[in-house]
């Protein structure tokens, strides 16, 4: 009979045959390292979706204002990230961070917008 090991710390198994871990510990850790690139990459990308979502929260308390390029960019709002487009019935596309959403005007502004119910 072949001897099992746990595929984390090397220490034999017993029980279950299909069993791979000795632990939940053991399980956790080697998924964890496995899945270590994604799960930062992943993190990066969340941690600059909630920063653009707070700079449009902070620069529009009412739900509704117009803002200068300018100003985001010195917030650091980064505009290749964003959760949704709603695209209007006029074409016109509205980019959101969760519920808080933009869209770009003349003359390098933005309106800032809350995201309504009827907003999928």
């Amino acid at each position: 009979m072949e001897k099992r090991v746990c595929k984390e710390c090397g220490d034999s198994l017993k029980g279950r045959k299909d069993q791979k871990f000795c632990s939940d510990y053991c399980r956790n850790t080697h998924n964890n390292r496995l899945h270590e690139d994604a799960n930062n990459y992943v993190r990066r990308i969340n941690n600059i979706l909630r920063k653009n979502r707070r700079i449009l929260e902070q620069l529009n308390p009412k739900g509704k204002i117009t803002v200068d390029g300018i100003r985001l960019a010195e917030e650091g709002f980064n505009f290749h990230y964003f959760t949704n487009i709603y695209t209007t019935q006029k074409g016109s596309n509205y980019y959101f961070c969760y519920e808080q959403g933009y869209i770009k005007l003349d003359n390098d502004q933005y309106m800032l917008v809350l995201k309504q119910d009827y907003v999928k």
